[in-house]
């Protein structure tokens, strides 16, 4: 996928649903595919009793993933040249996270041109659980 200056606007959004009722076993999962096992994700009793946590809670790399989902799925994990974010709250078992990328600028680089994107994703009742930068490699 090539997006062109003239196929992105500044301005312009896309908005994905990352998941709808985020289930503890898509947690684990994550776990075992990072090697992360962090009782506070894996262990309701650790997270509950030892930690003082309501439950276990998403890893902030999961949430981080799942955003990035919006941008790859509008530009193309190819043209992702930057990406970054900070985790505002913290995702649990039965969130639904919606994420949202706005195009901030484009640039001409020596190198071609770029677009700066701000990204954010919140929760079902609309808590910013992650905010976050890219930049995107555009087509001449």
């Amino acid at each position: 996928m090539s997006l062109s200056p003239d196929d992105i606007k500044v301005g312009e959004t896309r908005e994905s649903v990352l998941v709808d009722d985020l289930k503890r076993t898509r947690i684990v999962q994550y776990a075992g595919a990072s090697g992360d096992f962090n009782p506070l994700h894996t262990d309701e009793r650790f997270a509950v009793e030892a930690a003082g946590y309501p439950g276990v809670f998403a890893h902030g790399m999961l949430t981080m993933g799942m955003t990035g989902r919006v941008l790859t799925g509008w530009v193309g994990p190819e043209a992702l040249l930057r990406y970054g974010v900070r985790f505002k709250a913290q995702v649990w078992p039965g969130d639904t996270l919606t994420a949202t990328a706005t195009v901030e600028s484009i640039e001409d680089t020596p190198t071609g041109p770029v677009a700066q994107f701000s990204v954010r994703t919140l929760n079902q009742d609309g808590v910013e659980v992650v905010t976050g930068t890219a930049t995107a490699r555009l087509e001449p």
